[in-house]
């Protein structure tokens, strides 16, 4: 076990157009595009201390189910943790919105009984590190719930994602990247794959470069 340590200083993170856009964006495809019914699946059967990194603005908050007795959102965007505050200040479980970044979580070893990481992989500056933390904060058999977006299984929609993230992807959408692998960086991490699914955002219409999405459990 990694041992317990202070949380490094948290790099600045600051996106104000995008963060804008987002939290008006991501609450219409909640409503109009499926995203509430994955969020619920995600959650769902989860008990106990919960840490969420990039909670954005605190859409998962009203999915999280009665078993769950605190939590721990973390969110480095100034705006996106405001409005996050609004809606644990809403939420039936308890959630504590706090300022840092998932490559240094503010929490001591094994305090967690689960994590959750949704749409927030694509944008952190260091994958493995990210991975490592909530490693390091979840106890012997605690579970991390995912749901992100990936590289393509195909070769034409993976070449458009990599030359989209070595340009202007990243700078359009707050530091986002598609073609990154989230199920095998959660293998290499160290955590045991129990289940997933792999699906399109969203299911019908044109396949856009952060469609591929992945929604799973994987315990430490």
């Amino acid at each position: 076990m990694v041992p317990n340590r202070p949380a490094a200083p948290a790099p600045r993170v600051h996106h104000p157009l995008f963060a804008r856009f987002y939290a008006r964006f991501s609450a219409s495809a909640d409503a109009r595009g499926g995203l509430g019914a994955l969020r619920t699946e995600l959650l769902a059967g989860l008990a106990g201390r919960v840490v969420e990194i990039g909670a954005g603005n605190g859409l998962n908050f009203a999915h999280y189910p009665s078993g769950v007795t605190e939590v721990v959102a973390v969110e480095p965007e100034p705006h996106l943790r405001r409005l996050a505050e609004e809606a644990a200040r809403r939420a039936a479980v308890p959630v504590t919105v706090v300022p840092g970044t998932a490559e240094a979580l503010p929490e001591p070893d094994g305090s967690f009984d689960a994590a959750v990481a949704s749409l927030v992989l694509c944008t952190v500056r260091d994958v493995p590190t990210v991975l490592a933390e909530l490693r390091r904060v979840l106890r012997p058999g605690g579970e991390l719930r995912f749901f992100e977006h990936g590289a393509a299984d195909t070769p034409g929609l993976a070449r458009v994602q990599r030359g989209l993230d070595r340009t202007v992807w990243p700078l359009l959408f707050g530091g986002c990247h598609t073609s990154r692998a989230p199920l095998a960086a959660i293998g290499a991490a160290g955590f045991d794959l129990v289940s997933y699914r792999s699906f399109d955002v969203p299911e019908q219409g044109p396949r856009l470069p952060s469609s591929p999405c992945v929604l799973g459990t994987a315990r430490r």
